[in-house]
Parts: C-alpha cells; structure tokens; sequence
C-alpha cells in the first residue's frame, strides 16, 4: 500500500484537494480533524492540555483561542503543546493505516499540513503540496473570520511555500478552476498507477 503525504499552507486547499482523492477511492486522514477529535469535550488530549496551560480548560472543554494565544508566540509553550498532541496525532494515524492494509487499500493519504516541519517525509512514500499564490491564501482565510494578525503567526509558524514546493513529489496549484485542480490530482493517480 502507497501512503501519500499531504502538506500545504494554511488556506492553501488541503481539505478540498484530499477530497478529491477520496472521491477516487485514496481515503485520507487529516491531522487537523484529529487534533479537533482529541481536543474536543473531554477528548483523550484535554487532561494533559489543562495540566501544561492552566486556564484553558474549564469543565473538560478546552478554550482554543485562550490556548492559540499562549503558544503563537511562545516557543517553548508551541514546543509543550506539540509534545502533548503530536505522539496522540501519530497514535490515530497508525491506527488509521493500520486499518486501511487490513481492508486492503492501494494507497492513502495522509493531510498533514506540517509534514516537513515534524519530520514526516519518511512516513510517506510521495509527498504532494498543495499551493497558491500568497494573497489566494490569504483571502481564503480572512474569508474564514481569521484576524489578519493570527494568520500572519501561523504562516510565520510554517515551512515557506516555496521550500514545501522544492521538496515535494508533486505539487498541486489551486489557484484556478475546480476541474483544473482534479486533473491535476487525476495524473498525480494516473503517474503513480492507483
């Protein structure tokens, strides 16, 4: 079984193009959505979170945006929340493999929007970045109700577009039309055989 990595900029169309690899049968599993699962209500993530930054949790529910305003510009506070939710992520993701080889499967994709930045390159066998021009992405998540200044710290956070592209196996620009986008993502399948 191939297992393909996903990575991208926030606003750059992950979710939309990993949709449409599962509409061709690649199945994904995003580590966005996990970390959502795991922070969620009384999620398997919220005791260690409310241990390592008082005030975030109250009655089992986490307050994101307390938590996002500790760690954007606190190194060591980022490095204490990823030690927290980074094995529990991997946990989820080997399940999810695990689960795909027993039924199977002839590839999956793993949308991991920070794959270079943990060191995921040697989980996966090719590495797809989705990309577009800098103020595409920009009012893609203004367009969200995220303040200009947080997504300002989050892209500061992340690997530069331009380095994800160079190291990538494939890059997929969704800067055009939908139907551009799937062809690209239908020879990305067509060139690897699934």
């Amino acid at each position: 079984m191939k297992v393909l990595g996903l990575t991208g900029g926030i606003g750059m169309g992950k979710s939309t193009v990993a949709g449409m690899f599962a509409a061709r049968g690649i199945s994904a599993f995003n580590a966005d959505e996990a970390v959502h699962e795991l922070q969620a209500p009384h999620g398997a993530a919220i005791p260690a979170l409310a241990a390592a930054f008082p005030g975030v949790v109250a009655d089992g529910v986490l307050d994101r945006a307390a938590l996002r305003a500790q760690v954007l510009a606190d190194d060591a506070a980022m490095k204490r929340l990823e030690a927290i939710m980074h094995p529990l992520v991997r946990a989820m993701e080997g399940a999810f493999i695990a689960k795909a080889e027993r039924a199977g499967r002839r590839a999956v994709l793993l949308d991991i929007p920070l794959l270079f930045e943990v060191g995921g390159e040697g989980r996966v066998d090719k590495i797809i970045t989705v990309s577009c021009p800098r103020e595409t992405q920009l009012a893609r998540v203004l367009n969200r109700g995220v303040p200009r200044a947080q997504i300002e710290a989050i892209i500061a956070r992340q690997m530069p577009d331009a380095e994800k592209r160079r190291r990538a196996d494939f890059v997929v620009e969704t800067s055009g039309t939908l139907e551009a986008t799937q062809a690209q993502v239908a020879r990305i399948i067509e060139e690897l055989k699934l």
